[in-house]
Parts: structure tokens; sequence; C-alpha cells
């Protein structure tokens, strides 16, 4: 490759030339957070080199000290921010600053809302943070060398956020990279060496590496430049809480996981023995874009010795906390780990349990104390908390413990329901939390199944989410009490007013069955495992049940949905024989009408179970006939 490869002119990829409109048009509201998060991006370069040199140090290049530089020149209206550190490639470049690769771009722009307090909370989120730079600069020149390379292989990029950008290969004596800000003619206020030293304290102070800025003196009548770092270049994790300020922690947090709200809480731990790793990790207050995806990453930084070893540690915490971020930092981890060893290392093992230990008591501690902070974090994380009783079996009692549901107590969409509320509220003689799971809380909420349970005043917890099916599967009870799904199985609630014992299954059958039941039984044998007289229905004449060893209809749904091969099985038709419309169809002596009642009577039944008809078209057309 020559070194001077001709200069290139390109198109930024659509969406980014969305984003860089919102940031050209001052997205965010602080303006300052632009020297943040090209801070931390520099960062987290040095960073990765320190990762690299690990097993192939002459990556160094003989300057091992690493550090972030920013500088301002006040006749050329620039600021500038270096680092030495792992620098880019030409095709590194393109990928990272001409596109954004991450997934999730159309949820992005789906997510703002119009105001630039909440739209600036995004960016973070969204690790478009380079972009940042277009706030106060309208013209952005980046250069870049790959740590290893020739001094010939160095790339210039340069944009003015107009849709395009030039990339040409120069040479670059130094590896690491420079990117310098051209500021816009009304953004004088950041070329000043004390407005900048407050922005790099105030956002950056944190940063394990130093930040160096020329410091200008007055001496003897003589002006002198010298080199200062700025910032207090401490590792804050390795600090002891008594040292450490709640403005501190949040700093740092919104430093290291590149976010603008401040964290619900953080667990800040030291453990010292056989074992030594210190631990700094925060409940975000926001959940990420991405955190039902497979391109999800984890927020955990694993350092050894205050050395950066990899970003999404995946090991380090069970798949159901992975919205927590933070640091954990061992000493007796090899500076070599690669996750290979990570999977199958019992240091990796102790921090991980310590790490899930510490987490579930904070999260404890707010639901005890701080009743709007657990129920934002409800909002944000409850769906993915819940598959923790799938996960870990260890923790399964106290994950249910800390898990809130909606029930028929309020009816109430907001998931405010404790299991130890449940049962406290529960009758005298119950001895089971009853359940139901349906597609929405609105479908449970109205469910037919519900009626027997509103007129015993029985409380029904009402569950809507996808994650509930297994959540049920793997919760068969709690705190000695069994969970019971009212869609499944019959129901008898005799025991309420305890006037009778509950009738066995043999008493049950040799009870005379009404002739109706019968014929609708014949009608439908090819759709229903059986129809039988309901004792769940009060005011409703037909709803769907399965049988207790049956997979529940909902959850049958979902799996199909998912691609899932479903053992086959039919549904029970429960009719109640009380009602107006059950007895004018049992009247019916005209086969062919009695026949398609009995179809109408199923299908109302599958809708009101959340089930989608086969011929709905056909469904509308006897019913009208029926009508008339």
């Amino acid at each position: 490759m020559s070194a001077q490869k001709q200069k290139e002119t390109l198109g930024f990829q659509a969406e980014t030339k969305q984003i860089l409109n919102l940031m050209i048009h001052s997205l965010y509201s602080n303006k300052e957070v632009f020297l943040r998060e090209l801070i931390s991006n520099a960062s987290d370069a040095c960073d990765k080199l320190r990762f690299e040199a690990l097993s192939n140090d002459s990556l160094y290049e003989n300057d091992k000290d690493l550090k972030v530089r920013v500088e301002f020149d006040e006749k050329a209206r620039t600021i500038t921010i270096t680092d030495n550190g792992i620098g880019m490639t030409r095709d590194e470049v393109i990928q990272n600053i001409g596109t954004i690769a991450r997934s999730g771009t159309k949820e992005f722009f789906q997510s703002l809302t119009g105001d630039k307090q909440k739209d600036a909370q995004l960016i973070g989120q969204f690790g478009v943070g380079f972009y940042a730079s277009f706030i106060v600069a309208d013209d952005v020149v980046l250069e870049t060398r790959k740590a290893g390379t020739d001094s010939s292989e160095a790339v210039r990029w340069e944009s003015k956020g107009d849709g395009e950008y030039q990339i040409e290969t120069v040479s670059k004596e130094s590896r690491g990279t420079s990117i310098t800000l051209h500021l816009k003619k009304d953004e004088d206020e950041f070329l000043n060496e004390f407005t900048l030293r407050s922005i790099v304290k105030k956002f950056s102070d944190h940063i394990s590496l130093p930040v160096i800025m020329p410091v200008t003196e007055e001496k003897d009548g003589k002006t002198e430049t010298k080199d200062e770092t700025i910032n207090s270049a401490s590792a804050l994790w390795t600090l002891p809480k008594s040292q450490v300020k709640q403005k501190d922690y949040d700093e740092f947090y919104k430093t290291v996981c590149h976010d603008f709200q401040d964290p619900l809480t953080q667990v800040h731990s030291k453990l010292e023995g056989t074992l030594e790793y210190s631990m700094l990790l925060f409940v975000p207050s926001k959940a990420p874009f991405d955190l039902w995806t497979q391109e999800h990453r984890t927020g955990l930084k694993l350092y050894v010795k205050r050395v950066f070893i990899m970003d999404d540690a995946d090991k380090l915490l069970p798949k159901y906390l992975r919205f927590v971020r933070g640091v954990i930092d061992s000493n007796d981890l090899p500076l070599n780990v690669s996750r290979e060893i990570l999977q199958e290392n019992q240091v990796v093992v102790s921090m991980r349990n310590t790490a899930t230990k510490k987490v579930l008591d904070a999260i404890e501690d707010m639901a005890k104390n701080d009743k709007d902070k657990f129920q934002t974090f409800w909002e944000e994380f409850g769906r993915v908390f819940k598959e923790g009783v799938v996960e870990d079996f260890a923790n399964k009692e106290r994950i249910a413990k800390i898990c809130r549901f909606a029930s028929t107590f309020n009816d109430k969409q907001e998931p405010e329901v404790s299991l130890d509320d449940y049962i406290f509220r529960m009758k005298t003689g119950q001895e089971s939390i009853y359940y139901l799971v349906a597609d929405s809380f609105e479908a449970a909420k109205n469910s037919p199944l519900l009626e027997a349970f509103r007129e015993n005043e029985v409380e029904v917890l009402l569950l809507s989410d996808h994650v509930d099916h297994w959540f049920t599967t793997h919760l068969q009870e709690f705190n000695g009490k069994k969970l019971v799904s009212i869609s499944k199985g019959d129901v008898d609630l005799s025991w309420v007013d305890g006037s009778e014992k509950p009738k066995d299954e043999e008493t049950k059958k040799d009870e005379k069955v009404p002739d109706v039941v019968k014929r609708l039984e014949e009608v439908l044998k090819e759709h229903v495992k059986e129809v039988r007289v309901s004792s769940r229905l009060k005011t409703s004449a037909v709803c769907l049940v399965s049988d207790q060893q049956d997979l529940d209809p909902n959850l049958k749904r979902l799996m199909e949905q998912m691609g899932q091969t479903v053992p086959g099985s039919k549904p029970i038709l429960e009719v109640n024989v009380d009602h107006a419309l059950l007895k004018k169809v049992s009247e019916e002596q005209n086969h062919q009408i009695f026949k398609d009642w009995a179809q109408v009577l199923l299908d109302q039944a599958i809708l009101s179970d959340g089930g989608q008809l086969k011929d709905p078209a056909g469904f509308v057309k006897k019913l009208n006939e029926l009508l008339v």
C-alpha cells in the first residue's frame, strides 16, 4: 500500500445520517457531554491495547505510559482529544465511524420523544456517543494508527456532518487516535482552560487512566505551559466505601456505562481472604434497548489486578441479571485469562456466586426501603428478573420472594403484589396460591375462569408476561403453598365456606350428566377431549380449560409461534348449564341447528381464552344465521 492513498469520499449509512442530523440540531440539552463520550472512548482504546499487549508486548512500541490528552487552540478554535491506545485500521474506521454497526437503530428512533432532555439520555444506550462531536463542531477530523502497524499505514477521516466523509491513508508516527473538533462559531465557551478542566473533573474524574491537559502558569512575569493530570485517575472500585460519595458512584457509572441517568443502586464490595476481588456493580434506571435481543451484551468489565481483560464478561453473573453493569477486579485470575478458562475457573464460580448474592441483597433492600425505586426497577427489568426462577435453582425461592404480580386483589395492571402479600391475605382453609396466565392483562382480568373465584373473594394472580409460563412451571410451590393454575384440571372451592369436603373424582363421575352435555360432547368430539359441567362459571356460558397434565393453551400458542413442535392435545369445554343460552340450546331439537350452536359455543370459548379461530368468517356466518 502506498503511503499516500488517494482520498476517497464516502457516504454515511442512512441511519447514521439521521443520527448526525439529530446531533447537529442539538439533541443534547447538555452539550458538554461530548467531551465525556470522547474521553470514555479513548480510555476504552487504551484498555484494549493493554489487553492485546498481554500476548504481544511489542504493541506498546516502547511507550507503556497509557494516557488521554485534551488540548485546545483558541486561535484555530479547535479541541483535540488524543490517546495512545489500540488505534484503528482503515477498515475499522469505516466500520466503526462510517456506519452504526449495532442493531437497534430503528428502536432508537422509535424511542425519541421530542423532549431534548429525555432524548439525550438515549445516546449512550444506543452506542452512538462519537457522533456527539457534531453537537459543538461543524468539522471533525480523526487520525489513527493501529498499534503494531507501520507509520505509513495511518488513516485520516474527516466529516462536516453533511452525510459524507473523506478518508485517506497518511503517515503518523505515534500509535492511537486523535480527534480534532473544529468548533461552531457559537461554541467559544469550550475554548477555555477552566471550562474544560471542570468538565473533565465532573464527568471523567474516575477514568482509571490519567487525563492530561497543558496548563498555563504565570511565573516571574512569564507564562509557562506544563502538562498536568486533571483527573483522579483512580480505580474507584479499589477505594474503601467510606471514601466514596454517592455523586462519585453516579458519575463513575455514567462514564463507564455511557449512560446519562443515575443508577438505581450500586453494589460496592471487596472480598479478602483465600480469594481477593473487588466489585462495583450498578442497577441502571433504564433498560437498554437491546435487552431482549440476541445481540445484547452484558455490561460487566473484567479486570485482573486493575488490568482490563474484557468487556461483556457474561460468565460473572447469571443471564437473568444481564442488565447489571459495572466492574469486577480479581487478584487471583491469571492475566492471560481467556473465555475458555473463564467458563471453568473456580475463582470465577466464586465471584459469580458472590456477585449474584450481592445484587439480590441490593434489590431486596430497594424493595424494602425505597418503593419508588423498586417500582422503577420492576417496570424496567421485572420480566428479565423472573427468568431467575428458571435459571438459578439455588436462589429460586429468594427470587420468587422479590417478584411482583398483578392480581384480582386490586385489579391493577401494575404488578405490585408479592407472593408473601398473597399468602398473608389467603382465606381460612386455603392451601394453594391460584394464578391465571393469559396473553395480556386485560385478557386475564376479564377471563370467565375467574368468575367463581371473584364470587367467593378468593384472590388470583393475573400473569401476562411470556416468561410467566416458564416461571409457573418451575415454581410449583412457595413457602409451603402449592401454585395452582385455574385454567387446568377441575376447580373446587367448596372449602371456602367449609360446608362440605371437596368431591373426589369418582364421586363426580357418578353424578348425573345433563343431556345437553352429552349431546355437545358427541357433536364436538373431534375438537375437544371432554365436555363437562363447570364449577368455575357463574355468568358466562362456556370456557376452555386444559387437563392437568396437558400444556396450557397460551403456552402452546407461544411455543408454536416460536416454531417449536408441540404435542397434540385437545382442550376441555366447560359449560354453565344454568346459563340462559345453554338452556335455549338444550331445547333445540333440530340436529343441524344444535350442531351450529355447539360450534359457536366452542368458538366463543376459544376467543375468550385468547385463541384464534381457524375460520372467523364461518363463525360470523353461523352466529348471524342463528340470531336471525
